[in-house]
């Protein structure tokens, strides 16, 4: 039961972390648009491609408010899902040892 636990806590640990590094690609992402960043830089497009999937949707069922509030959308479902998700999995990875 021990190797079913590992893989349960391991696959909590990648989600974890693909949550953190989605948080500071948004951060970033709304950090940088303050300063009207070069839209052919390869960074900026970077930051575009890979938070747009993610932030298109919440914008989708927003209401246009004259500023983009999805990026604090999005913080707040990576909280959650940090919280609730990742922390359950963990949870039943330990209560199967």
């Amino acid at each position: 039961m021990f190797i079913i636990s590992n893989f349960i806590v391991a696959c909590a640990q990648i989600i974890n972390v693909i949550l953190i590094a989605v948080y500071w690609l948004i951060l970033i992402r709304a950090l940088v648009s303050w300063v009207n960043p070069d839209p052919y830089n390869a960074v900026v497009q970077f930051l575009y491609r890979t938070t747009e999937p993610i932030l298109q949707p919440i914008r989708r069922f927003l209401p246009t408010m004259g500023i983009d509030i999805s990026p604090i959308i999005a913080f707040l479902v990576i909280i959650f899902l940090k919280s609730f998700l990742v922390q359950t999995l963990i949870d039943i990875g330990m209560r199967l040892r």
